[in-house]
């Protein structure tokens, strides 16, 4: 007994050791897994600006400029939102639209974190109010958090959310159901915690194959803002690909149109 207890307790140890060395690897790890940056993919030909934050330059484009109506993007943890140029040209020919890469995106300096990226866009909208009547702001997937930030300290006139989540605490919870994720967590995007104090009128939009997302992540957000969303189920579409079925750039110029 004394031999079999022996070898008891030095497999506890060795799986205490394991989960711990576990946990540690995702507290140190956790940006990697939050944010992939990626380099500029192509010169873009829409106008250039900047926008100084924190001691930074960002840069970014502004599609159809001049106009009286602007609108704010950010995407996704892993889009290049020079990509989206063309898409925005063509579905918003009489909104200027602003694509600002997060920091370390598309060569941007610094290094992205929830803390950052939310400064970011508080300095953004600030310069894009100063040229424009009005700014509305839509924001996918790690975007949405972002956006939803923006929206509960800007005077956001409407906003669009794409396969938008409740935190990623939460989300990351059911991903990692074994470690106690809030305390490991730094950026927890709490988007659920602002949605009621967000008063502009709010599109969602879900994919209704979304295997990053889960719906109840959704629902939970939706629940929490006020006024109610119109939010529209796009059946069969992905998480990535929501954005290829016509009934995606219908409903964003639907909405942003009225």
């Amino acid at each position: 007994m004394t031999a079999v207890w022996r070898w008891f307790r030095r497999g506890l140890y060795l799986a205490a050791l394991a989960y711990l060395g576990a946990a540690a690897w995702l507290y140190f790890h956790q940006r990697d897994l939050l944010y992939f940056p990626r380099p500029l993919s192509a010169p873009v030909a829409d106008q250039a600006f900047a926008v100084a934050s924190q001691g930074l330059e960002l840069h970014g484009w502004v599609i159809n400029p001049g106009k009286r109506t602007a609108l704010v993007y950010f995407g996704g943890n892993g889009e290049q939102v020079e990509r989206e140029s063309g898409f925005f040209r063509a579905l918003l020919p009489d909104v200027s639209v602003y694509l600002l890469p997060y920091r370390g995106y598309s060569g941007n300096p610094g290094l992205p974190s929830e803390a950052a990226l939310f400064a970011d866009a508080l300095k953004a909208f600030d310069a894009i109010a100063a040229k424009h009547a009005q700014v509305d702001a839509m924001g996918r997937s790690l975007g949405s958090g972002v956006a939803v930030y923006l929206a509960a300290h800007r005077p956001v006139h409407r906003l669009v959310l794409v396969t938008p989540f409740d935190s990623i605490e939460n989300v990351a919870q059911a991903q990692y159901p074994m470690f106690p994720i809030r305390f490991l967590l730094t950026d927890k995007f709490e988007s659920w915690r602002l949605a009621g104090t967000v008063h502009a009128p709010c599109l969602v939009l879900v994919a209704g194959d979304d295997r990053v997302i889960p719906r109840p992540n959704t629902e939970f957000l939706v629940a929490h803002m006020a006024p109610d969303p119109i939010e529209v189920v796009i059946p069969g579409a992905g998480h990535n690909s929501i954005s290829d079925d016509a009934r995606y750039s219908e409903a964003i110029g639907r909405f942003l149109r009225n």
